[in-house]
């Protein structure tokens, strides 16, 4: 099945969509730097199925009608700044805000089913309305913004043609929900609203993935059965002691034999050696970064927890959320191969350039394990719809 990638950044929404079957007809994205990681891999490895043809431009200046009705897929996180926590909040305001593309992407090429995601900030109240008007866009992508119409006039004639039902012309049914990455595997708390869209006239039932990792599981195992230690090799005298109030809590805990614990950076980072000064030759991108300190709010993400959120920052890497923070109270930054093994880049992707600079592109990326299984789930609705076409045709 063929794909677009937009906003491909370092590849990782890229990455797992390829993982559940998709081929990318075209990535589309801007920053030099990105495209570099992604070119560098595609002609370094055997691993990705061929080199990606990645465009390094604006996608307001590439053209996708030449792709009508000829791709099943679209996907892409639209940057992320205009509605971050840590950003300026300038949501619709904001040059960055690339929804209006995603729509016009999805117009002009008519996928059979379209992949967005964005941060959790999106579903703040003060962005409640431009969401409503963001989904309704790509409900109809064809209701198109009339000369001089500001987005208030345009939502409203938005909401008129959703209400009035019995649609006529490109049409697609839409479902979002804030998923939490640590939910599917992913060593890392991680929140993301993702946006899924199926054509119209493809009839299958859908909905997002069920998770299959839970805190509960991973307490239980650390505190109840104690296999998580026994698992690491850790002995009964160097286990960190319970946290304070752990005893109400497991007494309160769901436990499910279908979920499997929470992976943490101890899980994550599994196998690879401490990191010095030097290049590892067998771990490449696994070199320390010294300096980290604690400081307030910033206080690194627990050896034995799965991961905070990485973050990329405005002006480079926010230096205490980017941190190991040991049993023992000692901390230091993660380097760059474990920070993509917290968003769970294979060892094989590599990331160019500065620490800064991979940090801000991983910082950036979607969780490759998360965009495969939301990919898998989406893809077998799409097979079953061209298996009942086939069907009928014959």
């Amino acid at each position: 099945m063929r794909s677009i990638e937009l906003f491909a950044g370092a590849g990782g929404l890229a990455l797992g969509v390829e993982n559940a079957g998709f081929k990318h007809v075209a990535v589309i994205e801007w920053d030099k730097h990105a495209c570099s990681t992604i070119r560098a891999n595609g002609s370094m490895t055997a691993q990705m199925a061929s080199a990606w043809p990645v465009h390094q431009v604006d996608v307001r200046d590439f053209e996708f009608a030449h792709f009508r009705d000829n791709v099943q897929l679209v996907s892409g996180g639209p940057p992320c700044q205009p509605f971050s926590i840590g950003g300026k909040h300038r949501g619709q305001h904001d040059r960055r805000d690339m929804f209006p593309e995603a729509v016009r992407v999805v117009r002009e090429v008519r996928p059979l089913a379209f992949v967005f995601e964005n941060v959790r900030g999106l579903l703040r109240r003060s962005f409640a309305k431009y969401f409503q008007y963001i989904l309704l866009q790509l409900q109809h992508p064809e209701v198109q913004k009339q000369g001089g119409e500001q987005w208030p006039e345009h939502l409203r004639r938005l909401e008129k043609h959703h209400t009035k039902g019995n649609y006529r012309g490109l049409y697609y049914r839409t479902v979002f929900s804030l998923l939490n990455a640590a939910d599917f595997g992913v060593p890392q708390r991680r929140e993301r609203v993702a946006i899924v869209g199926f054509r119209s006239d493809v009839c299958e039932n859908w909905c997002f993935p069920n998770p299959t990792h839970s805190e509960d599981a991973l307490l239980r195992e650390q505190w109840v059965t104690s296999e998580y230690w026994e698992r690491h090799k850790i002995a009964k005298k160097h286990r960190p002691s319970q946290p304070a109030g752990i005893e109400q809590r497991l007494g309160q805990l769901k436990f499910y034999a279908d979920f499997q614990p929470w992976r943490t950076v101890r899980d994550a980072l599994c196998g690879l050696p401490e990191p010095s000064i030097r290049p590892n030759l067998k771990y490449q991108n696994h070199t320390l970064q010294p300096g980290a300190r604690t400081y307030t709010g910033h206080t690194g993400s627990p050896f034995d927890e799965p991961a905070k959120t990485l973050k990329a920052g405005d002006h480079g890497v926010p230096g205490g959320e980017n941190m190991i923070a040991y049993p023992d109270g000692s901390v230091r930054y993660f380097t760059v191969r474990e920070s993509a093994r917290l968003q769970t880049f294979p060892d094989w992707y590599l990331f160019n350039g500065s620490w800064t600079e991979n940090m801000r592109q991983i910082g950036n990326a979607v969780p490759v394990r998360l965009a495969e299984i939301v990919g898998l789930s989406v893809k077998e609705s799409l097979i079953k719809h061209s298996f009942r076409v086939s069907d009928t045709k014959e």
